[in-house]
């Protein structure tokens, strides 16, 4: 159950990068597919008739517990995520452009991505629940840990791959005012996934001199998993697993943009504003390892249950099977199971400003909103966050500096360039630098329009 616990906190630990990928670039005064990504109704405003992208990447971390300094120096991290009394959330978020192609004609746009995603999270880990695992077997005492939550507690991984098709249309175009629609139709193709929760988790730890068990106790578990991950999740080459299963999901966005032109510029505006709902849709696991199971606990005070038999597993494929030895057959009680399983995307609304204070410096202002319960076992998981971005904007040319607050990590600052095609930045490198940012990203891409 330990390695169980820690493997998530370990594995962004190891990649220490954020969650709102290509904040800065993504509104950038130059177009492109990185703006479509962003808001699909974007693409008809490209500055040139192609754009091809060859890679970007966006990698990131965000948590509620650890600093920076934290995890640069690596001391005591099992001893830190666990202090205090709130619960323990981390956000591992990756994304990955790979070659990708657009272009304009007429009043159309349309545009072809390939990406890959990888999320890993522990969510609503209550901090009492993962001391007593974590460090209870190194107490020479006697002690006794009450757990109480209302959350669903969860660990969990998602990989998967992407090939979106973007149309953008242009509506209105007066010699101010310019209205744009737009939508990605995006083919999903399911990865890897594994997921371990325990809702509404009440009941008692108790360590008898490293012997730890769990009495008068319930909880809804749920455990499910697919592909690589049904494996070691201490593996970080199964976090790359992308396009395994085939398409076997559908998610689409849908935005309009509209532009306050500037009459004597055609390459810039007065204002540009954007709104979307992103990430309408799920995708279905159906590889041959598959397995989504759930479980009432039940632990009454006479009875107990051991958790050191849990300490060595590696696999989720393993601790089901410790749920279902007969020797623990009383305390978990299946009530269904499945194999092929079907997981939902996050929707989130996404809306931005972006205003001309003078010829080449603007400030943009932006919302990542979710408008789904992502603590639910079949959701994959983001996060809420505000951002605040003065730049500096020339053809060539580009500065930018994002201020954000975030749901899980809180605020953070960074910095961004981009010269031509080329770009790179981070959301948090101030923050992360003065030793208080519980953020660590960073981003950086290539791309070229002709």
């Amino acid at each position: 159950m330990k390695n169980l616990i820690l493997s998530l906190t370990l594995i962004t630990t190891c990649y220490s990068y954020s969650q709102e990928h290509f904040s800065g670039i993504s509104t950038s005064k130059r177009g492109g597919l990185l703006n479509a990504n962003n808001n699909p109704a974007e693409l008809v405003n490209m500055n040139t008739k192609y754009e091809a992208n060859l890679f970007n990447f966006s990698l990131g971390m965000a948590n509620n517990k650890l600093t920076f300094s934290d995890l640069v120096s690596g001391d005591n991290l099992e001893d830190k995520i666990f202090e205090g009394d709130e619960a323990v959330n981390l956000r591992l978020d990756a994304q990955i452009l790979g070659p990708s192609f657009a272009f304009k004609y007429k009043k159309w746009g349309f545009g072809i991505t390939s990406l890959a995603n990888v999320k890993a999270n522990v969510i609503n880990l209550d901090s009492k629940l993962g001391d007593a695992i974590q460090n209870g077997e190194l107490s020479n005492i006697f002690s006794q840990t009450v757990i109480s939550s209302n959350d669903n507690q969860r660990l969990n991984a998602t990989t998967w791959g992407e090939i979106d098709l973007t149309i953008a249309r242009n509506l209105i175009d007066l010699p101010k005012h310019k209205l744009n629609v737009g939508t990605n139709l995006r083919l999903l193709f399911p990865g890897a996934y594994a997921n371990f929760s325990a809702d509404n988790l009440n009941g008692t730890i108790v360590n008898n001199f490293g012997d730890i068990s769990l009495v008068d106790a319930t909880a809804n578990i749920n455990i499910a998993y697919a592909g690589v991950l049904a494996n070691d999740y201490n593996d970080q080459g199964n976090y790359n697993e992308f396009f395994s299963q085939g398409i076997n999901g559908f998610a689409t966005d849908i935005a309009v943009n509209y532009r306050w032109k500037d009459e004597n510029d055609a390459n810039s505006y007065r204002l540009n504003t954007g709104l979307s709902i992103k990430n309408i849709g799920s995708m279905t696991f159906k590889s041959d390892n598959n397995l989504s199971k759930n479980y009432i606990l039940n632990v009454d005070n006479l009875e107990s249950l051991d958790l050191n038999q849990f300490e060595n597993v590696e696999s989720l494929s393993e601790i089901e099977a410790i749920l279902n030895d007969p020797a623990n057959a009383a305390y978990f009680q299946s009530t269904s199971s499945t194999a092929d399983y079907t997981v939902k995307l996050p929707t989130v609304i996404n809306a931005y400003a972006d205003v001309r204070l003078t010829k080449k410096w603007f400030v943009t202002g932006s919302i990542n909103q979710k408008v789904s319960d992502d603590s639910k076992s079949d959701f994959i998981t983001t996060q809420n966050s505000y951002t605040l971005i003065p730049r500096f904007s020339a053809k060539w040319f580009e500065a930018y500096a994002p201020l954000a607050s975030n749901e899980i990590s809180g605020f953070t600052s960074g910095i961004g360039f981009r010269l031509s095609g080329f770009f790179i930045g981070s959301n948090s490198v101030f923050t992360a630098l003065a030793d208080s940012g519980k953020q660590a990203d960073l981003y950086l891409g290539v791309r070229f329009g002709f």
